[in-house]
């Protein structure tokens, strides 16, 4: 068999659905036999959106999520995407072409180490050097991907390579488990909980799985411990709840710090220090801190755990339910009031008509035109703090946000694979100006697969998240401001849609009709960021440290 044939019908026993990307010269045996595949190649307009497509693919399915590059600059390409997977803990396989390792009749041209460019941004990474390693390579690279914590391979595949015979056979997926916790530490974990006296659920990325969400949901009921949520774990469980006290979106002088800094025990369950910290410890109180994870504890400056439950989180939750009883000394009172100081605050700003539109705002609108399982994903700016701590998610992965490499240019990608994973839900991209442009060219990609995705712009003319720690730093405003194409205008020449809004209770109605109405669809929206310091360096701290 041809190895390239090979190398497919180890994909296709994979499960692989989708290869997103851009093949060159050095790929084309490989995009032969993938011409007979049942595996859809998603043709994109750039690497960094086939690699982003990728890896959200990963995070909402749970499965290896496949991209491709040529050699040399498509192979750089995928190095931002490959960190995104990686940090992110997303399930991602990025193929790569190159020249002909036996032989070469172009020197070194367009040739770079792009296994030891990967290395340290992935789980594994290898050259093909042989057909016969196809089967080995791909089910090594598919393993490591999947299994705990999840992230990204890479798997080089030279011209030459992919056009040998090779006589190698597909090998089947081993049967494993993963290991539970060791029942000392889950007994050592109930008893913490049950002495302490106001204990709180701190939910990070590594808790978003469907069973773990499950045993969260029913530990939470059975306990009637509060919880809130970091950033990548947001919508693991129902933020509506009466129990759900808020989002770590700032690392400090939020209302749901003060919830954090009273609390005698936390909880922390799937959060690892790759998140921008959502609390920070110190040698000086008396909080105590329950590490619930896969893996161990990296320790930080800002974080050392006295206790570690190692395994199977779902199984962990699970045993620590089951031998838990209510402590009917335990008190949340404060919790509660702080909280509702903080829907209290939360209400002034989201009410605010003017016009261009506060972030608040804009946050409460979105949130009211999307059903609980509509799905919106956010590129990376300011607004993302906002979304985090305002937009109550009622379902696992329904608002995909950023918090590990948080890289722009993502947004837009993200949207296009959520539609397709889920083409029966509602999914809006929300990114800035900034963000959008980087890889805005994924509209074409968008329109020729004929989504039915809604492109948010909130646009201020500057890269606003890095305007507003300027102005943290109390610096002059430098460097920072640009122009803009006409959005409308560059949305229709690709053959989606274009709209403007020039009211506070224009965007609403205009996001509800966009979300009726078939097609890609641009809405350019006008944001005033220009309260973002005072409230979020300031107003902030001061009313959350009065309650």
């Amino acid at each position: 068999m041809k190895a390239s044939d090979l190398f497919i019908k180890a994909l296709e026993a994979e499960g692989v659905e989708y290869i997103f990307g851009i093949p060159g010269e050095e790929n084309l045996d490989l995009l032969e036999s993938m011409r007979g595949s049942k595996i859809k190649l998603i043709l994109t307009r750039h690497e960094q959106g086939a690699g982003f497509m990728a890896a959200t693919y990963g995070r909402l399915t749970g499965k290896v999520g496949v991209c491709l590059s040529t050699l040399g600059p498509g192979a750089t390409n995928l190095v931002t995407p490959a960190a995104y997977a990686q940090l992110g803990a997303m399930p991602m396989l990025m193929i790569t072409g190159q020249k002909p390792v036996k032989t070469s009749k172009q020197g070194r041209f367009q040739v770079i180490d792009a296994v030891d460019m990967m290395r340290p941004i992935t789980k594994y990474t290898t050259q093909l050097v042989s057909g016969d390693r196809i089967p080995s390579a791909i089910r090594e690279a598919f393993r490591l991907a999947h299994e705990e914590r999840p992230g990204a391979a890479h798997i080089e595949l030279p011209e030459d390579i992919a056009a040998e015979d090779t006589v190698a056979e597909l090998l089947t997926a081993s049967v494993s488990r993963r290991p539970i916790a060791e029942y000392k530490a889950i007994n050592k974990a109930v008893e913490m909980i049950k002495d302490a006296k106001s204990p709180l659920l701190l939910i990070g990325a590594a808790a978003n799985r469907k069973l773990t969400s499950k045993m969260l949901r029913e530990f939470v009921d059975k306990t009637g411990i509060p919880y809130v949520t970091t950033q990548l774990g947001k919508g693991v469980l129902d933020e509506r709840d009466d129990l759900y006290m808020g989002n770590t979106a700032l690392s400090s002088g939020d209302f749901v710090h003060r919830v954090i800094d009273s609390a005698d025990l936390i909880i922390n369950v799937g959060h690892d220090v790759v998140e921008k910290p959502p609390f920070f410890m110190s040698h000086d109180d008396n909080r105590q801190v329950i590490h619930v994870n896969f893996e161990t504890a990296a320790v930080d400056p800002v974080y050392f755990p006295q206790l570690e439950v190692l395994g199977d989180v779902a199984n962990s939750i699970w045993q620590i339910k089951e031998q838990i009883d209510v402590n009917p000394n335990w008190d949340f009172s404060f919790f509660n009031k702080v909280h509702q100081a903080y829907e209290a605050h939360k209400a002034e700003s989201e009410n605010d008509d003017r016009f261009p539109i506060l972030p608040e705002r804009f946050v409460r609108d979105i949130r009211e035109a999307m059903p609980d399982d509509g799905i919106v994903t956010l590129d990376n700016g300011v607004y993302k703090i906002w979304f985090a701590r305002n937009y109550h998610a009622a379902l696992p992965n329904t608002l995909l946000l950023d918090n590990a490499l948080a890289t722009m240019g993502a947004g837009l990608p993200s949207a296009m694979a959520a539609k397709m994973v889920h083409p029966d839900k509602p999914v809006i991209t929300v990114c800035g100006d900034g963000g959008f442009m980087m890889n805005s060219q994924e509209l074409e990609t968008a329109v020729r697969l004929n989504l039915h995705i809604v492109v948010i712009i909130l646009r201020d003319d500057a890269y606003g998240m890095i305007k507003w720690k300027q102005a943290n730093m109390e610096f002059e405003n430098f460097g920072l401001d640009y122009g803009n194409p006409d959005f409308v205008k560059y949305v229709e020449s690709y053959g989606g849609k274009g709209w403007r809004v020039d009211s506070a209770a224009g965007l609403l109605p205009q996001v509800q009709k966009c979300l009726a109405e078939p097609g890609v669809h641009l809405i350019d929206v006008p944001v005033d960021y220009t309260l973002n310091d005072e409230t979020l360096n300031k107003t902030l701290r001061v009313r959350s440290a009065a309650v």
